[in-house]
């Protein structure tokens, strides 16, 4: 007979293959909000935005700042407030 199947289990099986593919893993609260390590000011913030740049930098380094900051935003969906009257 099978064990439980728990959401652990499922974090642990991706994290491996991740780990496996190359990519860092890192454990949850060693990068939480208020530890020495933090990637995120609050666990609403679900894109770890300095990975996220890094990554595009990485990844496009013949393309503009603002043009990798644009596609944070859309990928994010952060917009710009329209300025008030």
């Amino acid at each position: 007979m099978m064990d439980s199947f728990t959401e652990s289990t499922v974090e642990e099986a991706a994290l491996s293959w991740f780990d496996n593919l190359g990519y860092a893993v890192l454990h949850g609260p060693d990068i939480a909000p208020g530890e020495l390590n933090a990637e995120r000011v609050s666990y609403g913030d679900v894109v770890l935005l300095g990975r996220l740049r890094s990554a595009l930098a990485r990844m496009n380094l013949k393309i503009l700042e603002e043009a990798r900051e644009e596609v944070i935003r859309q990928v994010t969906g952060a917009r710009e407030r329209p300025a008030e009257a």
